[in-house]
């Protein structure tokens, strides 16, 4: 299972991807590209399990809406296709009464056929709305909600250069010149929902898994 966190105030930007959190003092296990690496890191598997390999989870509040992306399998060459498996199951669980020990609302995500060599995505749970579901790389709209899964541009930014001869050296050597993400694309799932569709008490948490059905590769 791969797990990402974020905690978001209902009325702030929120907090990025790549990061752990803690909440109310007790630790929460999460995982990054590649991790763990028995399982999706080609060095280390010669069959990794890139769909259900969670990258990095954004959220966000702009405009009325609460915006949730997931991104996975990645980062991937430009020429490599989106990865898309019906037998990954991704989810969005979402605390919505300020104790982010809580999952007050749970958004599932599976992909499947839409005809002949082509996916489709099916969406369950979305507060105030229920499903939509339709074929991938295409914007779905319902009742004020957007689900959108495809290919995109990697949009996580860091110096993985700077970052090992930081930690060789003991010298900061990270710097904003140096992009290991540029040029990289990543498959990635993204919502926008209205805020109050929630009906939230307190403020918003985020967080983020991917389960295979039938166990892990």
């Amino acid at each position: 299972m791969r797990m990402r966190f974020v905690g978001l105030a209902m009325a702030g930007l929120l907090a990025g991807a790549g990061i752990f959190l803690t909440f109310t003092g007790e630790d929460l296990s999460s995982a990054d590209h590649v991790d763990p690496p028995q399982r999706t890191d080609p060095a280390a598997d010669g069959t990794p399990d890139r769909a259900a390999d969670l990258a990095d989870i954004f959220a966000f509040a702009e405009g009325g809406n609460l915006n949730l992306v997931a991104t996975f399998a990645g980062p991937a060459p430009k020429d490599n296709p989106a990865v898309f498996d019906r037998d990954v199951l991704y989810v969005f669980n979402v605390s919505t009464d300020g104790d982010a020990t809580t999952t007050e609302e749970r958004i599932l995500i599976r992909f499947g056929s839409a005809g002949a060599n082509n996916f489709g995505v099916r969406v369950e749970g979305i507060p105030g709305i229920g499903t939509i579901e339709g074929p991938v790389e295409t914007t779905l709209q319902q009742d004020g909600a957007q689900v959108l899964a495809g290919l995109f541009d990697d949009p996580f930014f860091f110096d993985s250069q700077g970052f090992r001869e930081t930690l060789q050296t003991g010298d900061l050597r990270i710097t904003s010149g140096r992009d290991t993400f540029s040029n990289q694309n990543i498959t990635a799932i993204v919502l926008q929902i209205p805020l109050d569709n929630f009906n939230a008490t307190g403020a918003l948490a985020v967080w983020s898994e991917t389960k295979r059905f039938g166990g892990q590769l």
